[in-house]
């Protein structure tokens, strides 16, 4: 694999699909989203998870989905509830079609310098009602960008969507992370931008799950 694009949020997910595609990939670029949520503390752990990764470029794109809301992490109006890990409806921090807007950003960045793979840390069985972490979704998108690309409808350079995760849970990803040499420490998963996780969303509750599954301590609690 010569050139890859990871979308990084600073997340645990994101931060081990960037040192997957750092073991496959010639040359890899992070891209994270500052979309108007609530808080930038995962663009501060998507920076120095790049750093740490040595990337060959981590570009941090200004999207305002704040301008319309519709999500407890883009509408500060709406409260953010408390986390439940066997919820079966959609959340409130659900943001309309966010995954769908950064992969055609990432798409875009992909056809501008030339690469012809997308990484991305979504799973469908841990993805807590989000709709956009299908394998499903991820086909569909992949279809729609080599048809609406030169890449991939003109010069039979098709892009590849990975999605590596997308049948694992969260512990397996922190085992595969753990092997990989990911710093766990520097990712930040929970909703709310306080000094330390609240230990109580939807992600927080995942997130001790499955490092309680997995058999690790999670060094960012420290």
């Amino acid at each position: 694999m010569d050139k890859a694009i990871v979308l990084l949020s600073g997340g645990l997910d994101s931060a081990v699909a960037l040192y997957l595609a750092k073991q496959e990939a010639k040359e890899v670029h992070a891209i994270s989203f500052d979309y108007g949520q609530r808080h930038d503390r995962e663009l501060q752990a998507a920076k120095a998870i790049a750093e740490k990764a040595e990337v060959k470029s981590h570009q941090v794109v200004t999207l305002k989905l704040d301008q319309w809301g519709g999500s407890s992490l883009t509408d500060k109006s709406m409260p953010l509830e408390d986390g439940d890990v066997n919820r079966d409806d959609i959340p409130v921090t659900y943001v309309p079609a966010r995954n769908m807007v950064f992969l055609s950003v990432a798409a875009s960045y992909a056809e501008a310098i030339d690469a012809q793979n997308i990484f991305i840390g979504v799973s469908e069985v841990d993805y807590s009602g989000y709709v956009d972490c299908r394998q499903e979704f991820i086909d569909s998108m992949e279809k729609a960008i080599n048809l609406g690309t030169v890449m991939g409808a003109e010069k039979n350079r098709p892009i590849k969507i990975h999605a590596p995760f997308v049948n694992k849970t969260k512990a397996q990803e922190i085992t595969l992370g753990m092997d990989l040499g990911v710093d766990f420490g520097l990712t930040w998963s929970c909703y709310r931008g306080d000094e330390k996780p609240c230990g109580t969303c939807d992600s927080c509750l995942l997130r001790a799950k499955a490092f309680t599954e997995a058999g690790y301590e999670d060094k960012a609690l420290k």
